[in-house]
């Protein structure tokens, strides 16, 4: 089985208004879409919930690739957590990991699955991470629209 993943996260002022978006391919089956967000949130944390939202998608442990504009997710999670953790949540300045819930959160998903980490370039024509993109942003647009009336 082949399972794809595209995540990104998207944000109305900074913080604001905070949506997600997924595109899943499994096999050559119809994509599965997931969305949502947050009233008041940063694109950071909508770029992390994607990702966690993504993984918890999947009951049992997985094997994938997943795909994601977001250089702040992908470095955190191959590169920064490590330290984080062994240094207890703290920085190389010795500060509190921002959105250190998230991270944890992040981490305890991981941790079921065997993931193939990509990079993609965010609006460069890969067309699931633009509908992964299309997806977050339309939660933000729907709750633009709820909270103005």
């Amino acid at each position: 089985m082949t399972i794809e993943i595209y995540t990104d996260g998207a944000c109305s002022g900074n913080p604001g208004i905070g949506g997600w978006g997924v595109v899943i391919l499994i096999d050559k089956n119809e994509p599965i879409f997931l969305n949502g967000g947050e009233k008041k949130t940063t694109n950071n944390q909508m770029e992390l919930q994607a990702t966690i939202q993504a993984l918890k998608y999947f009951d049992n442990p997985s094997t994938l690739t997943l795909f994601t504009d977001s250089k702040y997710v992908k470095e955190g999670i191959q590169s920064w957590i490590l330290n984080w953790k062994k240094n207890r949540w703290k920085t190389s300045t010795k500060k509190p990991v921002k959105n250190q819930e998230l991270w944890k959160e992040l981490d305890s998903q991981i941790a079921r699955h065997t993931i193939n980490w990509q990079w993609v370039k965010g609006h460069a024509g890969n067309k699931h991470n633009e509908k992964a993109d299309y997806l977050a942003r339309k939660f933000i647009e729907e709750k633009k629209l709820q909270y103005s009336n």
